[in-house]
């Protein structure tokens, strides 16, 4: 992500903090090189408004810079692009703040509707990584069902085609339709 290697494996690891314990070394149990693969994965706006889920993941940053006192020089490393990984504990956070469950619960969540969860370090191969790409590139270029199967906020009663909904009332509609 940046030509700071130190920097940015500070940040990762806080990161997956965040969703996931840092000392499970257990590759039955954890997701590094999954979520790795998101971290290095940029997030592209595709329509209208998600450039404010962009922004969500860069407010992670700014946490985790004044957390950890970064030197002033450095800091324009928090306008760099945003990644998938970045994103997904963004949404997770939001996702949480206007329901039940915590962020990480949110994330995983999340990627459990992507089809993501299988990935763990004891099962990722390279043929994991492909196919977690063209999961990516589907969320990414909006390739998946009008009800948003195979997306992150699947419904079963979209009130429109959700590949060309903003991000946040994908959210909307799907915690809607979970507490109904």
């Amino acid at each position: 992500m940046t030509d700071n290697p130190t920097l940015d494996q500070r940040y990762f690891e806080w990161l997956y903090q965040k969703v996931a314990p840092l000392n499970d070394r257990n590759p039955a149990h954890t997701y590094f090189h999954l979520l790795e693969q998101l971290y290095k994965r940029e997030f592209v706006s595709k329509v209208p408004n998600d450039d404010n889920r962009a922004e969500d993941a860069r407010e992670l940053r700014w946490e985790f810079l004044g957390e950890y006192d970064i030197p002033e020089e450095i800091r324009h490393w928090a306008m760099m692009d945003a990644s998938m990984l970045e994103v997904l504990i963004a949404l997770g956070e939001r996702t949480s703040f206007n329901s039940e469950g915590a962020p990480s619960y949110w994330f995983w969540h999340i990627l459990d509707n992507l089809g993501l969860m299988e990935y763990q370090d004891a099962y990722y191969t390279d043929r994991a990584y492909a196919v977690i790409e063209g999961i990516l590139d589907r969320v990414i270029h909006r390739t998946y069902s009008p009800s948003g199967q195979g997306g992150m906020f699947p419904l079963r009663h979209p009130r429109g085609d959700q590949r060309h909904v903003e991000l946040w009332y994908q959210m909307s509609a799907y915690l809607l339709e979970k507490t109904v």
